[in-house]
């Protein structure tokens, strides 16, 4: 590949050099995170206040269902530190060595957190089984409480993330388990009521049970989210074979190799790709006007496209699949 290179950046200035090839680097931010660091704190605080609340409740009157909701509340806890984290160290600047900053941490927080609520199902579920055999009397009335103060709670978390759930898989993932137990809560008061109703204590590990299959339901698709982005798949949302598409549409183009589209982050995207152009150099004008279209139509945020005008121009990517 030759050593000449132009270099326009996409920040509405352009500096050429008119040389053998170009790039064209994008750094939108029309899709930049919202800052949840309110919302996460005030959630983090009531839902520490409820567990510690309802924990004691459970074991003041051996309801496991109670002790079951805390348990999860506790990784719900754990895990709002955890995608705190995330998005907080998303805003560090870039680095000599971390030349995009921190961003991926909020990948990392989101697979995080799913990992966390695996193992929470899975110590909630070891101890339901065991309960089984010999179920403990429950306070029913107790347990209906202490659950409905917990829907108040987990609604109104999971109300302070509701705006970024569409936008950000990290604060999907709070949103989620937040909502996640509200529900929960309102099953651990039905559960109460019926052992009120029929005095069957199975009825409240059976309610944990349910706790379960919720959480693994619930969790699901924010896993296989968070460990797709982990792997640098294309981003959620984004059409693939539209943007090849939308690159193959441009006047001059044709052919393109080397193309990859990633996720920097929960909220950001990138693309690298070379485009061969025999036409020459299209000028500084298209590439700016190429990533305001990727930004616009697919929510792209980097973008840097590498212009090739000669098949000899020695590009050892050239025979690269676009997929």
């Amino acid at each position: 590949m030759s050593a000449n290179h132009s270099h326009s950046y996409g920040h509405g200035q352009g500096h050429s050099h008119d040389h053998g090839h170009s790039h064209a680097l994008g750094h939108g931010h029309a899709h930049a995170p919202k800052d949840f660091g309110r919302a996460f704190a005030i959630g983090t605080a009531l839902n520490i206040i409820f567990v510690v609340v309802e924990g004691g409740a459970g074991i003041l009157w051996g309801s496991m269902a109670l002790l079951a909701d805390a348990g999860h509340n506790l990784s719900d806890v754990l895990g709002l530190l955890i995608a705190w984290a995330g998005a907080e160290l998303t805003k560090r600047p870039p680095s000599k060595r971390f030349t995009y900053g921190l961003r991926g941490s909020s990948i990392l927080a989101a697979l995080g957190n799913t990992l966390l609520l695996m193992i929470a199902v899975g110590a909630i579920l070891l101890e339901t089984v065991q309960r089984f055999a010999d179920p403990p009397p429950v306070a029913g009335g107790m347990v209906m409480i202490v659950a409905a103060v917990g829907i108040v709670i987990n609604g109104i978390t999971a109300w302070l993330f509701a705006s970024g759930r569409k936008g950000d898989v990290n604060i999907r993932g709070a949103f989620l388990h937040m909502a996640a137990d509200a529900a929960v809560s309102a099953g651990v008061v039905i559960g109460g009521g019926l052992i009120l109703w029929t005095g069957a204590e199975w009825i409240d590990p059976v309610v944990s049970l349910l706790i379960v299959a919720v959480i693994l339901w619930s969790s699901w698709g924010l896993f296989r989210t968070s460990v797709n982005m982990a792997l640098q798949a294309v981003p959620p949302g984004i059409d693939h074979d539209a943007v090849v598409a939308a690159l193959y549409s441009l006047p001059g183009v044709a052919h393109i190799h080397d193309l990859h589209i990633w996720p920097m982050s929960t909220t950001e995207s990138a693309l690298t790709a070379h485009l061969y152009m025999p036409g020459g150099h299209p000028g500084d004008r298209f590439l700016i006007e190429l990533q305001e279209r990727l930004l616009h139509d697919f929510g792209i945020d980097h973008i840097t496209v590498q212009i090739e005008t000669s098949e000899d121009a020695g590009c050892r990517m050239h025979g690269e699949r676009t997929v």
